[in-house]
Protein backbone atom coordinates (compact mmCIF):
# COMPACT_ATOMS: atom_id res chain seq x y z
CA UNK A 1 0.00 0.00 0.00
CA UNK A 2 2.74 2.46 0.89
CA UNK A 3 4.56 1.89 -2.39
CA UNK A 4 1.57 2.18 -4.74
CA UNK A 5 1.75 5.98 -5.29
CA UNK A 6 5.51 5.83 -5.79
CA UNK A 7 5.28 2.96 -8.27
CA UNK A 8 2.53 4.74 -10.22
CA UNK A 9 4.65 7.90 -10.45
CA UNK A 10 7.70 5.89 -11.52
CA UNK A 11 5.69 4.09 -14.19
CA UNK A 12 4.40 7.43 -15.54
CA UNK A 13 7.95 8.83 -15.71
CA UNK A 14 9.31 5.75 -17.47
CA UNK A 15 6.46 5.81 -19.98
CA UNK A 16 7.12 9.48 -20.76
CA UNK A 17 10.88 9.07 -21.07
CA UNK A 18 10.68 6.00 -23.28
CA UNK A 19 8.15 7.62 -25.63
CA UNK A 20 10.25 10.78 -26.14
CA UNK A 21 12.83 8.87 -28.17
CA UNK A 22 10.12 7.67 -30.54
CA UNK A 23 8.96 11.20 -31.39
CA UNK A 24 12.31 12.42 -32.77
CA UNK A 25 12.61 12.39 -36.56
CA UNK A 26 15.67 11.03 -38.35
CA UNK A 27 17.36 13.29 -40.90
CA UNK A 28 15.64 11.53 -43.79
CA UNK A 29 12.25 12.67 -42.47
CA UNK A 30 12.91 16.41 -42.36
CA UNK A 31 9.99 18.46 -43.61
CA UNK A 32 10.12 19.01 -47.39
CA UNK A 33 9.17 22.67 -46.85
CA UNK A 34 12.17 23.11 -44.58
CA UNK A 35 14.44 21.56 -47.22
CA UNK A 36 13.01 23.93 -49.87
CA UNK A 37 13.71 26.96 -47.68
CA UNK A 38 17.19 25.65 -46.94
CA UNK A 39 17.96 25.29 -50.66
CA UNK A 40 16.60 28.80 -51.30
CA UNK A 41 18.90 30.11 -48.56
CA UNK A 42 21.88 28.31 -50.06
CA UNK A 43 21.11 29.80 -53.48
CA UNK A 44 20.77 33.29 -51.99
CA UNK A 45 24.11 32.94 -50.15
CA UNK A 46 25.88 31.87 -53.32
CA UNK A 47 24.35 34.86 -55.12
CA UNK A 48 25.69 37.18 -52.42
CA UNK A 49 22.30 38.00 -50.86
CA UNK A 50 23.26 37.31 -47.24
CA UNK A 51 20.16 38.92 -45.70
CA UNK A 52 17.85 36.92 -47.97
CA UNK A 53 19.82 33.78 -47.18
CA UNK A 54 19.48 34.40 -43.45
CA UNK A 55 15.72 34.91 -43.78
CA UNK A 56 15.24 31.74 -45.82
CA UNK A 57 17.42 29.61 -43.54
CA UNK A 58 15.72 30.88 -40.40
CA UNK A 59 12.39 29.99 -42.02
CA UNK A 60 13.73 26.49 -42.73
CA UNK A 61 14.69 26.09 -39.07
CA UNK A 62 11.36 27.45 -37.86
CA UNK A 63 9.57 24.80 -39.93
CA UNK A 64 11.84 21.96 -38.83
CA UNK A 65 14.53 22.58 -36.19
CA UNK A 66 16.14 19.20 -37.01
CA UNK A 67 17.39 20.46 -40.38
CA UNK A 68 21.12 20.15 -39.71
CA UNK A 69 22.04 21.35 -43.21
CA UNK A 70 20.18 24.62 -42.55
CA UNK A 71 22.24 25.19 -39.39
CA UNK A 72 25.46 24.57 -41.34
CA UNK A 73 24.39 26.88 -44.17
CA UNK A 74 23.34 29.59 -41.71
CA UNK A 75 26.77 29.28 -40.08
CA UNK A 76 28.36 29.81 -43.51
CA UNK A 77 26.28 32.98 -43.91
CA UNK A 78 27.42 34.19 -40.48
CA UNK A 79 31.05 33.56 -41.45
CA UNK A 80 30.56 35.52 -44.68
CA UNK A 81 29.21 38.39 -42.58
CA UNK A 82 32.28 38.24 -40.31
CA UNK A 83 30.31 36.88 -37.34
CA UNK A 84 32.58 33.98 -36.40
CA UNK A 85 31.21 33.67 -32.86
CA UNK A 86 27.68 33.23 -34.19
CA UNK A 87 28.95 30.76 -36.78
CA UNK A 88 30.67 28.67 -34.08
CA UNK A 89 27.41 28.58 -32.10
CA UNK A 90 25.42 27.52 -35.19
CA UNK A 91 27.90 24.77 -36.00
CA UNK A 92 27.53 23.62 -32.40
CA UNK A 93 23.75 23.39 -32.91
CA UNK A 94 24.34 21.19 -35.96
CA UNK A 95 26.74 19.03 -33.95
CA UNK A 96 24.15 18.59 -31.21
CA UNK A 97 21.93 16.98 -33.84
CA UNK A 98 24.75 14.78 -35.18
CA UNK A 99 28.10 14.79 -33.34
CA UNK A 100 29.73 12.87 -36.20
CA UNK A 101 29.07 15.51 -38.89
CA UNK A 102 32.56 16.12 -40.30
CA UNK A 103 31.43 19.14 -42.37
CA UNK A 104 30.06 20.88 -39.27
CA UNK A 105 33.21 20.07 -37.29
CA UNK A 106 35.49 21.37 -40.03
CA UNK A 107 33.41 24.52 -40.49
CA UNK A 108 33.50 25.15 -36.76
CA UNK A 109 37.28 24.74 -36.77
CA UNK A 110 37.66 27.17 -39.68
CA UNK A 111 35.49 29.74 -37.88
CA UNK A 112 37.68 29.29 -34.80
CA UNK A 113 40.78 29.93 -36.90
CA UNK A 114 39.19 33.07 -38.34
CA UNK A 115 38.51 34.20 -34.78
CA UNK A 116 42.10 33.41 -33.73
CA UNK A 117 41.42 30.37 -31.50
CA UNK A 118 44.25 28.25 -32.92
CA UNK A 119 44.52 25.74 -30.07
CA UNK A 120 40.79 24.99 -30.09
CA UNK A 121 40.82 24.69 -33.90
CA UNK A 122 43.59 22.09 -33.63
CA UNK A 123 41.45 20.11 -31.16
CA UNK A 124 38.54 20.22 -33.60
CA UNK A 125 40.87 19.08 -36.40
CA UNK A 126 41.90 16.07 -34.30
CA UNK A 127 38.22 15.20 -33.70
CA UNK A 128 37.42 15.52 -37.40
CA UNK A 129 40.41 13.39 -38.41
CA UNK A 130 39.32 10.70 -35.95
CA UNK A 131 35.84 10.65 -37.49
CA UNK A 132 36.99 10.74 -41.10
CA UNK A 133 38.76 7.57 -42.16
CA UNK A 134 40.24 8.40 -45.53
CA UNK A 135 40.42 11.54 -47.63
CA UNK A 136 37.84 14.09 -46.49
CA UNK A 137 37.76 17.46 -48.24
CA UNK A 138 36.43 19.45 -45.23
CA UNK A 139 39.18 18.06 -43.00
CA UNK A 140 41.78 19.00 -45.61
CA UNK A 141 40.40 22.54 -45.80
CA UNK A 142 40.57 22.87 -42.01
CA UNK A 143 44.13 21.55 -41.95
CA UNK A 144 45.07 24.09 -44.65
CA UNK A 145 43.46 26.90 -42.68
CA UNK A 146 45.40 25.92 -39.56
CA UNK A 147 48.61 25.69 -41.57
CA UNK A 148 47.99 29.18 -42.96
CA UNK A 149 47.44 30.57 -39.47
CA UNK A 150 44.97 33.07 -38.10
CA UNK A 151 44.22 36.19 -40.14
CA UNK A 152 46.16 39.32 -39.32
CA UNK A 153 43.88 41.87 -37.73
CA UNK A 154 44.81 45.47 -38.33
CA UNK A 155 43.66 48.02 -35.82
CA UNK A 156 42.05 50.86 -37.70
CA UNK A 157 40.42 52.64 -34.77
CA UNK A 158 42.80 54.46 -32.43
CA UNK A 159 40.26 54.34 -29.60
CA UNK A 160 40.26 50.53 -29.65
CA UNK A 161 43.84 50.12 -28.43
CA UNK A 162 44.79 49.14 -24.89
CA UNK A 163 46.45 52.53 -24.26
CA UNK A 164 43.50 54.54 -25.52
CA UNK A 165 41.55 56.55 -23.00
CA UNK A 166 37.89 55.80 -22.59
CA UNK A 167 35.58 58.22 -24.31
CA UNK A 168 33.61 60.40 -21.91
CA UNK A 169 30.06 59.22 -21.37
CA UNK A 170 27.32 61.79 -21.34
CA UNK A 171 24.85 61.52 -18.52
CA UNK A 172 21.27 62.50 -19.27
Amino acid sequence: MRFTPASIALAAVLTTVSSMGLSQKPDSQISPQSVEWQKAGETARKAGNLNGATDALESALAIDPRNRAAFIELAEVARAQGLQGKAIRLYKEALLLDPTDVAALAGQGEAMMEKGAVARAKEVLAQAQALCKGNCAPVGQLAAAIQKGPPAVAMTDKTAGPDAKAAPVEKP
